[in-house]
């Protein structure tokens, strides 16, 4: 089955992928707000207690600021076949990449696969992550009754959801491959744990405690988000100015932008959910040449799609800073993360060139500040296109472009910039 991340009609269920017998991996997405919390009833396939707190949910009203994401089963062929593993004997919660340990056969209990993210499962949930990137994740399990102090996970989350529900709050063993070490490895400052639930099926009373214990840590989450926001809002650096030359950007061109997004990253939107900064060079000596590229929306030469290359800002040797495209669009400037990614080109041959010249640098540097500052985007997270395929946030349905890359703003240079932000 081709691999899906697509928006249902209702535009509030959302089918991420398919199992290995083909069946549906859905989640149900409940309000509407910038802090994600997504919570996964079961990811083994005889432990299925976890979905009457999903039951719960589905029906609940998230605090403000909150967007709830709802997956039953991320193992819908254990649940039919009352099995811990897949369908192909493989014990999910050993099978991602963080950590991934192989060894054993089919249906031994911890199987872990022939290689990381050998299932479609787990394949699916590491986009649906990658996609919703959750402040708060809860797995449940059974039936050990605990919440596991994950490596990398904010204890404080942990702890209070331990307190809400009565059970304790431990460190399990670092098992290889389990989804929450590879999402608090992936994803640091976001939260993702396991709920060790009871044996058995969960009485109406214990999940009502522990639906009210994922809403308090979404609630809990938005409070911290906004905090932090008012934080970088009162030493947020100034917009530095910002000179308009708009390539043309119309109903063709975005179109074609969706039409290229469903191809490459299986969602059918021109929208731009920045995450990540790009820094390129435009391989030209003046910015007029660089417009003109960007403008023309001709197929690029070397993958011959449209829409045509182009870039959010383009800053000139002389310091000014140009914008030629709203950053509410997707802008084709670096294979694989163009969904994610403001792109800001710099006139000039090389890395080199370009911080040997004071003004230029200068302008690059307050303007990539202040888009840090607006979108929260880390130091981390502003890369050159060379580094583009170490980012976390890098993915591509396309198999011959998923090593796709360029040679611009090498990893040297891009640490000399990165020091100086």
């Amino acid at each position: 089955m081709p691999r899906v991340l697509a928006l249902a009609a209702a535009a509030a269920l959302l089918l991420f992928g398919h199992s290995a017998d083909h069946q549906p991996l859905r989640a149900e997405r409940v309000g509407e707000g910038p802090v994600k919390v997504l919570v996964v009833g079961s990811i083994h396939g005889n432990e299925t207690a976890g979905r009457a707190v999903i039951s719960r949910l589905r029906r609940a009203t998230p605090p403000a600021g909150v967007e709830l994401w709802l997956v039953d089963t991320v193992n819908p062929d254990g649940v039919l076949r009352g099995t811990r593993q897949n369908a192909r004997g493989v014990d999910l919660n050993r099978n991602f990449g963080r950590r991934w340990a192989g060894g054993g056969r089919t249906f031994d209990t911890y199987f872990p696969g022939r290689r990381a993210f050998s299932e479609p499962e787990s394949r699916a949930a590491r986009r649906l992550v990658r996609r919703l990137h959750p402040a708060v994740t809860v797995w449940y399990h059974q039936h050990m009754r605990l919440v596991n102090l994950s490596d990398g996970v904010d204890r404080r989350v942990v702890r209070a959801y331990a307190r809400r529900v009565g059970l304790p709050a431990r460190q399990l063993p670092r098992y290889h491959g389990t989804a929450t070490g590879w999402q608090n490895h992936t994803f640091p400052g976001t939260s993702a744990f396991v709920v060790e639930l009871p044996a058995g099926h969960l009485s109406p009373a214990a999940a009502k405690r522990h639906e009210k214990a994922v809403l308090a840590a979404g609630k809990a989450a938005a409070a911290e988000r906004s905090s932090a926001a008012e934080g970088r809002a009162a030493a947020a650096p100034p917009r530095p100015r910002i000179v308009w030359r708009r390539i043309p950007f119309g109903a063709t061109r975005r179109a074609q932008t969706r039409a290229y997004a469903k191809r490459h990253y299986g969602t059918s939107t021109d929208r731009l959910q920045p995450k990540v900064i790009v820094e390129h060079y435009t391989v030209s000596s003046t910015f007029s040449s660089a417009w003109n590229t960007f403008a023309s929306n001709a197929p690029d030469v070397e993958l011959h799609e449209r829409p045509g290359v182009c870039s959010h800002f383009i800053v000139d040797k002389d310091g000014t800073i140009y914008q030629l495209v709203s950053l509410r669009y997707i802008c084709r400037h670096t294979v694989g993360l163009n969904d994610r990614a403001i792109g800001i080109e710099h006139v000039g041959y090389s890395d080199a060139e370009i911080l040997g010249r004071p003004k230029q640098l200068r302008a690059s540097l307050r303007l990539t500040r202040w888009l840090q500052a607006r979108y929260g985007i880390r130091t981390k997270d502003v890369i050159g296109h060379s580094e583009s395929l170490s980012s976390p946030y890098h993915h591509e349905r396309v198999a011959r472009l998923r090593t796709q890359t360029h040679g611009d703003w090498t990893h040297a240079d891009m640490r000399r910039y990165r020091a100086k932000l």
